[in-house]
């Protein structure tokens, strides 16, 4: 069977099973995605993101219907197909494909792929048929196969989070808002709002008074997602597409009580790909440094700002090394979105809860340290200095910068009362010093606003 004026199902399975197999051997789901054929692209993304947000269900059913593991490329393949039919929850999208169609057009994937194979992944995939209720009920009793995170990413967020883990790790495997950031310099949320409507598709606008008075009613959320390059006016530059809570940098860096001044220095350390860069420059004329220590990513920075016809110095260097980079002139700002588990963004990377090792943690948070440490003398005396994760892990977040306040000497940095702190994604009951958004739901982000005593 065909998707609609599309390749053949079995061909989308079985590129699928190569992507997911790669993405448990440790490769970014992103740059496999990119690597695929652009006729089979779409339909292997869609594929992909169902495979790896339910893969831990999918882990535990193999597990019963095949306790000895088949080869690996036997093994990708059924994974992605007990995935797609493992059955939806509460407010769930329902299954891509009818689950008889889904199987024997799995079975014919693996015809291709291991001949040998075809008659066990028959076998297997319609005993699950048969059986469902019992299989889904046994592997649900396991923390991997009810909330489809590895263990070690479970236990974390009970321990910071005893009151919300299980809301955020079930919240992760919900298909995120299409979120777009209105160009201040080109026109207004409500108007683009209105233009969108006239073209017949639905958005609103974010206009919350906490989101309004950071975003500056710039924050559009789109009905139904679509494609780039479908967005109007993305090409001539009046729109670009951020989550929510990623749009409150730059407003929060800019400040409201004592805003940054016109022409003021800023440095943004980590500007890969270049969207907070950009809504600075939106907001506000400044003198900015873009720098990221990947040259391939910068190209990304530049990209952005001509397509949105904005100009800043893109350099390449590592910032915690600004011997290498820096020219000795203080910083009045400075934004350092550092390097982090991205634990905030899994609706959004699927892969990455599965490329993540435990230790992984400890050696980021170290990394976070470094730059916080290297950066903080970069900047003047009464100067602010913004740390952002996209992180709910804790140790990304608050008790980095609790640890970073303690060490710091002469200069120390003072916590601005309009940090955000940790902001969780949908999130109700949140404890206090955690700020919630319910409509529409917004990624997980850390801010911390810092000034220079």
């Amino acid at each position: 069977m065909n998707a609609p004026h599309g390749p053949p199902l079995a061909r989308l399975l079985d590129t699928t099973a190569e992507v997911v197999a790669a993405v448990r051997g440790g490769r970014s789901l992103t740059d496999l995605l990119a690597k695929v054929p652009p006729e089979l692209r779409p339909g292997v993304q869609a594929l992909s993101f169902h495979a790896l947000r339910w893969l831990g269900s999918a882990q535990g059913l193999r597990e019963q219907l095949a306790p000895k593991p088949p080869p690996p490329n036997v093994d990708s393949l059924l994974l992605v197909a007990l995935a797609l039919l493992w059955p939806p929850g509460p407010g769930d999208a329902p299954p891509p494909y009818p689950e008889h169609t889904l199987v024997d057009q799995a079975v014919a994937a693996m015809r291709q792929r291991a001949p040998a194979a075809a008659n066990f992944a028959n076998a297997v995939l319609r005993r699950f048929l048969r059986e469902r209720d019992a299989l889904v009920a046994a592997v649900r009793h396991a923390p991997q196969g009810a909330y489809n995170h590895p263990l070690w990413w479970i236990e974390r967020l009970k321990r910071d989070w005893p009151e919300h883990w299980q809301a955020l790790l079930l919240g992760a495997n919900h298909k995120p808002p299409m979120t777009l950031r209105v160009n201040a310099r080109r026109g207004t949320g409500t108007a683009y709002v209105q233009r969108l409507a006239a073209l017949g598709r639905g958005a609103t606008l974010l206009d919350d008074p906490p989101w309004q008075t950071l975003g500056r009613g710039q924050t559009v959320v789109l009905a139904e997602p679509c494609p780039v390059a479908a967005l109007h006016g993305f090409a001539e530059g009046e729109v670009s597409v951020q989550d929510a809570a990623a749009q409150q940098a730059a407003p929060l860096l800019l400040g409201t009580g004592e805003p940054l001044p016109p022409g003021a220095r800023v440095l943004d350390a980590c500007a890969a790909p270049g969207g907070k860069t950009a809504h600075l420059l939106e907001l506000a004329d400044l003198d900015v440094l873009a720098l990221d220590s990947d040259p391939v990513r910068l190209a990304r920075v530049q990209e952005t700002l001509q397509r949105l016809q904005l100009k800043a110095t893109v350099q390449a260097g590592d910032a915690r090394q600004p011997r290498q980079w820096w020219d000795g002139r203080p910083f009045d700002a400075i934004l350092l979105d550092a390097p982090c588990t991205a634990s905030g963004i899994v609706r959004r990377h699927p892969d990455v809860r599965w490329l993540r090792r435990a230790d992984d943690v400890h050696h980021l948070a170290q990394i976070q340290a470094d730059l916080l440490q290297a950066l903080w003398p970069l900047l003047k005396p009464g100067g602010r200095l913004l740390y952002a994760t996209c992180s709910v892990f804790r140790d990304e977040g608050s008790r980095q910068i609790d640890a970073f306040m303690q060490r710091s000497g002469p200069g120390a940095p003072r916590l601005d009362a309009a940090s955000p702190g940790h902001l969780l994604p949908t999130v109700d009951n949140a404890p206090q010093g955690v700020s919630v958004r319910r409509a529409p739901p917004h990624d997980g982000f850390f801010y911390a606003l810092l000034h220079k005593t």
